[in-house]
């Protein structure tokens, strides 16, 4: 390697040195050498530095390179850049366009839920209220549902007893006929008749069997089975008896004998037989008389056996129903 200028001209001056015996000291010698030494390593400093520095400009040249390729690639992509941009702002201002709408439009939708709100919670104070009498009129219908559920176990109670006063009432209806009937087997069913009617016994006996035309006396064959029906009646006591008498169409004849209608006609026949049956031991105070004239015929009178039907007596048997009466006032009274 070839030594610089100041190591030669260092050695130069040693050599001068050391040919000049005791013209240079060896101080000055030494100051020399660490100069040199200083110098040495400045140099070395100085070279280290220059190749960082060069290395440093490399390093900057290559990143200036960069750049002006990215300057280049941006200048490039500016145009692009520039158009999105402006894009971007005119969807931006659409879009607050949009926005300022909107809050308009919230704010009015707001104004208008806050009015359907108010009616909504007035609506709901309404209904609490509602609820509220409804609730009350819902315990005073508790009430009065208690009331008219023991008023109908009450009622139910009554009807049963009822039922059973019917039932008792139509066993004894069909216990009195039995026995009328079998009182009077010995007559014709053309002279007689037995029947259950509306809860009554009807006994129904032609004028054939009782009467001659026109006569208010009960011959001896109607006598006869007015005598045994009236000791099946004396017996029973809690039967109430009526004797209807009935006619035809056809006018009495004239001059008959204290009539002067078919009215008295049928009353006279009525008693005849009410004398009888109180005669043959029936309670006077259990029988009554009627007369019914023309007026409640079984059929036309349009033919002779027809009018034969119509010229009946009929003995009604009613039996007493005080306790169906009093079940029924009591049921009466409880409806009140």
């Amino acid at each position: 390697m070839k030594k610089s200028t100041p190591t030669l001209l260092l050695a130069a001056l040693a050599g001068a040195a050391l040919s000049l015996p005791g013209c240079v000291t060896a101080k000055k010698f030494d100051d020399l050498q660490a100069r040199q030494n200083a110098t040495e390593q400045a140099k070395t400093t100085a070279e280290r530095q220059a190749r960082e520095a060069v290395a440093e400009l490399k390093k900057a040249t290559d990143e200036l390179n960069e750049t002006k390729l990215t300057n280049r690639r941006l200048i490039s992509d500016s145009t692009q850049t520039g158009n999105v941009l402006r894009r971007t702002q005119s969807l931006y201002r659409e879009l607050s366009d949009t926005y300022d709408k909107l809050i308009k439009n919230n704010e009015k939708v707001l104004a208008n839920k806050t009015a359907d709100y108010q009616k909504i919670a007035q609506d709901l104070a309404r209904r609490e209220a509602e609820l509220g009498e409804l609730s009350a009129n819902l315990n005073k219908s508790r009430t009065e549902i208690d009331k008219l559920s023991a008023d109908v176990k009450s009622r139910e109670q009554r009807l049963a007893e009822l039922e059973k006063a019917l039932a008792e009432k139509d066993a004894a209806v069909n216990a009195l006929k039995t026995k009328v009937s079998n009182a009077l087997l010995a007559f014709k069913s053309s002279e007689l008749q037995v029947k259950v009617k509306d809860g009554k016994v009807y006994v129904s006996l032609s004028e054939q069997l009782l009467f001659k035309s026109g006569s208010t006396k009960v011959d001896p064959k109607g006598q006869e089975a007015l005598t045994k029906l009236a000791g099946v009646l004396k017996e029973q006591r809690d039967v109430n008896v009526v004797v209807e008498g009935h006619t035809d169409n056809v006018p009495i004849l004239r001059g008959t004998a204290g009539m002067q209608d078919n009215w008295d006609l049928s009353a006279l026949r009525a008693t005849e037989i009410a004398r009888l049956l109180t005669n043959g031991g029936v309670q006077p105070e259990r029988v009554t008389a009627s007369g019914r004239s023309q007026y409640v015929p079984v059929a036309q009178n349009d033919s002779a056996p027809n009018k034969a039907l119509n010229r009946r007596t009929e003995i009604i048997l009613t039996p007493k129903l005080d306790e169906l009466f009093q079940i029924l006032g009591t049921n009466s009274e409880a409806g009140k």
